[in-house]
């Protein structure tokens, strides 16, 4: 579905007016949600459409999906933490998996980042290469 120019600079704006020290704020989020149900000006459902969409964006971004072969130690979950903070900035939430099919290492994705450093990855790019 495609969103009028002026749809989406009007959620843009109103998505910069939620964050907070770059930071987006869930109850600024809803407040605005809200007004702007309550306002219903023109085309108030596509500017609805495009905030979702920037809001899920951001916390995609803020979020670090880490799967592993077997699961981790408090240790290396607390390395793994640091590591990642210091690429992406403290505030990540951190979501640990077990993932037997991956054989070991890791697979990180955060945002539309992703770092495979799996042996099944591995494998699977050394099967392609051949």
């Amino acid at each position: 579905m495609r969103v009028s120019r002026q749809a989406r600079a009007a959620a843009k704006a109103l998505f910069r007016s939620c964050l907070v020290d770059g930071r987006m704020d869930e109850s600024r989020v809803r407040e605005a949600v809200a007004e702007l149900v309550r306002q219903r000006p023109r085309g108030y459902y596509d500017i609805l459409l495009h905030l979702h969409r920037l809001v899920r964006l951001e916390i995609e971004r803020r979020t670090a999906q880490v799967e592993a072969a077997r699961p981790l130690s408090e240790a290396q979950r607390a390395k793994v933490r640091a590591k990642l903070e210091a690429i992406y900035g403290p505030g990540l939430e951190f979501m640990f998996a077990e993932n037997p099919s991956l054989i070991g290492g890791l697979r990180v994705k955060v945002g539309s980042d992703v770092y495979d450093g799996t042996i099944a990855g591995a494998l699977a790019r050394l099967a392609s290469a051949l």
